[in-house]
């Protein structure tokens, strides 16, 4: 387990560096709110996916309906961050500025996977990231039409609508969101839909 080192600096704060502080923020007012528009977006589109094909810009007609996913609060703690991250240092990855993936912030946050699953730093087996966009609505689009490829090679779509085989056994989510008007994309999502083992 990695540990956390916190620091204790003391200094003394101008409200001018207060306010660039506060602009600095990496966590949107809305950041909940649209997380948990996402999530039930996801979970309406999983119930009736055909009915989403033209509102999703692609073919779900052939796609099974699947269960709801359960909000976890453990992967939308892991996925929050990483939304921060992403927004406050400007990148847009699966693994962070230190290569680590998610699969590695999932098992520290106590969500219990194998350790076969965490082999190797890098790991992302649940993972999904967007950008660019403000609204639950066009960010979950983005994900589902994924490049408007077949449903045998969208991966995004896979994971969101439980395409896949390893997909399908998926039964958690947590979602995070978070905005930075001086990164690339500005908006930062992280999309973590889950299973134990």
């Amino acid at each position: 387990m990695a540990a956390s080192l916190s620091l204790l600096m003391f200094s003394c704060k101008s409200a001018d560096d207060e306010t660039e502080n506060q602009s600095n923020s990496t966590v949107d007012k809305n950041s909940y709110t649209e997380a948990q528009k996402a999530y039930n977006l996801i979970n309406d589109i999983r119930k009736n996916p055909s009915a989403y094909s033209s509102k999703m810009g692609v073919d779900l007609s052939g796609v099974q309906a699947r269960s709801a996913l359960t909000w976890n609060d453990a992967l939308a703690k892991v996925a929050q961050d990483k939304a921060e991250d992403m927004a406050k240092n400007n990148y847009f990855s699966h693994t962070d500025l230190n290569g680590y993936g998610v699969n590695y912030f999932m098992y520290e946050a106590g969500y219990d996977i194998p350790e076969s699953w965490r082999k190797n730093k890098s790991d992302n087996y649940f993972e999904n990231i967007a950008a660019g966009n403000s609204t639950a609505e066009a960010t979950v689009k983005q994900l589902v039409y994924d490049s408007g490829a077949d449903n045998s090679s969208a991966g995004h779509r896979a994971s969101l609508l439980g395409i896949s085989n390893w997909c399908s056994n998926c039964t958690d989510i947590g979602i995070g969101y978070a905005y930075n008007a001086k990164s690339t994309y500005k908006y930062y999502w992280s999309i973590i839909i889950a299973k134990h083992k």
